[in-house]
């Protein structure tokens, strides 16, 4: 009897991880939505608040650390690239979850309308880590185009 207790908080022990990573993920993929949202939006400050404060993130060729300098790229270059009229949008993420860590890539899609039309598909990488509860990105690497062109 006792051993099949054991085994029984054992299958629960396992089936809340499972709902645990799937919960983190879910967590994972409505930040990063709401982080392109908000570059549409142009709304700067709210997308800086998705990073933790020793953050990392290469973006259109710059390397920036620290989320003090990831805030100025966004006032200083962001803002005067990016447009209302212009559209972003991730899809396919692939996240995998190891406790207060995690890891995943996303293709980037942006379309500009200015000085044409044009789009360009990007691959987006991070690194997250999860903070008072809470998923934050800790890592960003934009590559773009993606996939590179053959060389």
């Amino acid at each position: 009897m006792e051993e099949r207790a054991e085994r029984t908080n054992e299958w629960w022990q396992a089936l809340e991880n499972r709902v645990r990573v799937l919960e983190d993920m879910e967590e994972i993929k409505k930040l990063h939505q709401n982080y392109v949202y908000w570059l549409c939006n142009l709304q700067w400050e709210d997308m800086l608040d998705c990073f933790v404060e020793e953050a990392e993130a290469d973006i259109l060729g710059d390397r920036l650390v620290g989320k003090a300098a990831i805030g100025e790229f966004f006032h200083q270059v962001l803002a005067r690239r990016v447009k209302r009229s212009d559209g972003h949008l991730v899809a396919q993420p692939v996240i995998t979850v190891e406790g207060d860590r995690a890891e995943g890539y996303w293709i980037l899609y942006l379309f500009f309308s200015e000085p044409e039309v044009r789009w360009l598909q990007g691959r987006q990488e991070c690194e997250y880590v999860k903070v008072g509860g809470k998923w934050k990105i800790r890592r960003m690497k934009f590559i773009g185009p993606w996939p590179p062109p053959e060389a």
